[in-house]
């Protein structure tokens, strides 16, 4: 489709604009995770990526690009979707999708991921796409937002989608903990800027928090890493730099949200 096209190009125009900041942080810039022959074939889970447009009031807070749903893309997801292949009996697309909220295929897919939620905005027509979405079985991962600011924002855009839903914090004995990985070590997974900083945290963002929003027969629809950022990650997975032991917790957070979004 012409706005998937569309997509690919902004993200290899927003990726080289990003290499000058990149490096001078000392962040050597990474080339594309390298595709298989049958990358684009269909397959049992596809790792879907929610496009959204910036709100405009929040646009421009502390970042070199302009839009914010493509950071780490493609790279995170093509590493994390190597890890499910290797550690879990899933048949994966190698390839990432992305989709905007008016694409009938977002139907297609029972995994949605999101990042910089902090600046989203959804006009009236999305959100209740988005909503129709999650209550006909679809599944939001939402990473990489920081502090009382971005979430703010991302409260903003989720009150459209569910204004009379609470966001809770997730019990530590939920499935999505424990559906292959008993994840029980809650650790705060920080992006590459730990390595210049030394600070596991961005802005205010100091607690690690797993939230949610559940639907009326306890299902979890929407899950929140706030104050973390698993795609980074996955993104830096074979960077001798960056801690394998927050990588490793990272794919275990990350397999387990997509075993439980093709299971509940």
């Amino acid at each position: 489709m012409r706005w998937r096209a569309s997509a690919r190009s902004f993200v290899a125009i927003a990726l080289l604009l990003a290499a000058p900041a990149l490096a001078q942080f000392g962040f050597e810039e990474q080339e594309d995770v390298p595709l298989p022959p049958d990358a684009e074939a269909e397959a049992e889970f596809s790792f879907a990526r929610l496009v959204y447009e910036n709100s405009s009031s929040r646009s421009g807070f502390g970042r070199w690009r302009g839009e914010s749903w493509h950071v780490d893309s493609p790279n995170a997801e093509r590493h994390f979707v190597q890890g499910i292949q290797r550690l879990t009996g899933i048949h994966a697309r190698p390839m990432e999708r992305y989709v905007t909220l008016e694409d009938d295929e977002l139907f297609k897919y029972p995994w949605l991921y999101a990042v910089e939620v902090g600046r989203w905005a959804f006009s009236d027509r999305e959100a209740a796409r988005l909503r129709e979405y999650l209550e006909r079985g679809g599944f939001l991962v939402v990473d990489d937002f920081h502090g009382s600011y971005q979430w703010s924002g991302f409260v903003d855009g989720l009150k459209k989608v569910f204004p009379d839903r609470p966001i809770v914090e997730i019990p530590a004995n939920d499935a999505v903990f424990h559906v292959v990985y008993d994840v029980d070590d809650k650790v705060q997974v920080p992006g590459i800027q730990y390595l210049r900083s030394g600070l596991t945290y961005e802005r205010d963002g100091i607690e690690p928090h797993w939230r949610g929003v559940y639907d009326d027969k306890g299902r979890l629809m929407v899950m929140i890493n706030f104050n973390m950022d698993l795609g980074d990650a996955w993104e830096w997975a074979d960077s001798p730099d960056y801690p394998e032991r927050w990588t490793a917790l990272a794919y275990r957070f990350g397999i387990n949200y997509v075993v439980y979004s093709m299971t509940h």
